[in-house]
């Protein structure tokens, strides 16, 4: 069974790219462009992982991770926060949000996205944010 990814980015282009990458590795990605239609996706698709803007029109990450956790279904699905600012720049709600990493999109390549959802999707555990800064 392949594993879903749910990239939930407002920049097209880089929304394009990871799927694209992650296609390519053989998983099954679908994209929404703001936090609403995120959070819609992932109710509906119930992906192994999200890999989750920051900043977005309609509803940002962190409102929308919040929603998400808030729910049965969501609780429990893995994280990844990607932001074009540092951590402690973050918006504060994210210190109470379970996530598995904080990535800034600059200073990483999708190869290293990658295996970032590789290592955590083949993970046994579900660490909390503040265990794993990137």
């Amino acid at each position: 069974m392949r594993k879903k990814i749910a990239i939930v980015e407002d920049d097209k282009a880089i929304a394009q790219m990871y799927k694209f990458k992650l296609e390519n590795e053989g998983f099954e990605v679908d994209t929404a462009s703001n936090g609403h239609d995120g959070f819609e996706l992932v109710k509906n698709r119930k992906p192994h992982l999200v890999l989750l803007d920051l900043r977005m029109p309609h509803m940002n990450g962190d409102e929308m991770l919040e929603r998400m956790r808030a729910t049965e279904w969501g609780k429990n699905i893995s994280v990844v926060i990607t932001a074009n600012i540092n951590r402690s720049h973050a918006p504060w709600r994210l210190d109470l949000l379970d996530f598995d990493r904080y990535i800034i999109k600059a200073h990483h390549t999708p190869k290293q996205i990658f295996e970032i959802i590789k290592e955590i999707l083949s993970s046994t555990y579900h660490t909390t944010s503040t265990d794993n800064q990137v």
